[in-house]
């Protein structure tokens, strides 16, 4: 049994300032068919986007940013702990900052907890301690969190889903050639060089984040799956069927 860890972005699980209930509901499904044959993790953003349709206050402040996630927090999880109720699956919230990967303790901690979680069925959902964590809201983003989610606590792939579904060879909003790389055993650091472009009011993150996240992984003997959040084709075929339709492998092609 593998060990899988799920990131899912903001403009996925958000649509209009609101929780895009319909595609929760899909991610859910997709989760509780691939905990039938792995250990499954999810990383979640969304704090921000969930409390914010409860609490409309200017989130370009930090302050109300935080605060505003503290609100969507335990909204956002109460609406998970709904869908998964139907598939009979318990889950648990774990918050983390960049300190606790900083810290061997804290890390050990963690993972000792995440361990247990999964031993006994129950699926972690991981989100970075938005009401606390300055540096994560003005610099910070989920896809680095995932990634380090993914080694230190061992899991044999991260997947993330997202409104970017796949790795191009030019930006595909921009130029009609662009073709999908499906498989990338390799980042180069001038890959790594382009605009950072998040596509949403709630979104800290675009292909760059991405890109630093498999980079991060390869480099650790790890791999990673990038696929469309919104149509869940692509992934289900490659996790559930083992066929790679479209989204990007990244894998060292020595491993």
């Amino acid at each position: 049994m593998k060990r899988i860890v799920v990131k899912v972005g903001s403009h996925v699980l958000t649509e209009q300032t609101r929780l895009a209930r319909d595609r929760i509901s899909n991610l859910v499904e997709f989760l509780a068919d691939l905990k039938k044959n792995h250990e499954v993790i999810l990383v979640s953003s969304g704090a921000v986007a969930a409390g914010y349709s409860k609490l409309k206050i200017d989130k370009s402040v930090l302050g109300n940013r935080q605060a505003i996630a503290a609100v969507g927090q335990p909204y956002l999880m109460s609406v998970y702990g709904k869908k998964f109720s139907a598939y009979e699956i318990q889950i648990a919230q774990i918050l983390l900052g960049a300190s606790d990967f900083d810290s061997r303790k804290r890390t050990l901690n963690a993972k000792n907890t995440i361990d247990t979680l999964l031993k006994n069925g129950v699926i972690p959902i991981i989100n970075e301690n938005d009401a606390t964590d300055i540096s994560e809201l003005v610099f910070g983003d989920n896809d680095q969190m995932s990634a380090h989610v993914a080694h230190y606590f061992e899991a044999d792939m991260l997947v993330i889903l997202s409104d970017i579904d796949g790795f191009y060879t030019k930006d595909p909003r921009e130029f009609d050639d662009a073709v999908m790389r499906k498989e990338v055993s390799e980042i180069q650091d001038e890959e790594l060089d382009v605009p950072h472009n998040p596509n949403h009011a709630f979104a800290t993150g675009g292909i760059t984040t991405k890109l630093k996240a498999a980079k991060f992984l390869l480099e650790r003997d790890s791999e990673m799956f990038m696929a469309s959040g919104f149509d869940l084709t692509d992934v289900r075929s490659f996790m559930l069927d083992g066929v790679h339709l479209n989204g990007t492998h990244f894998k060292d092609s020595s491993l």
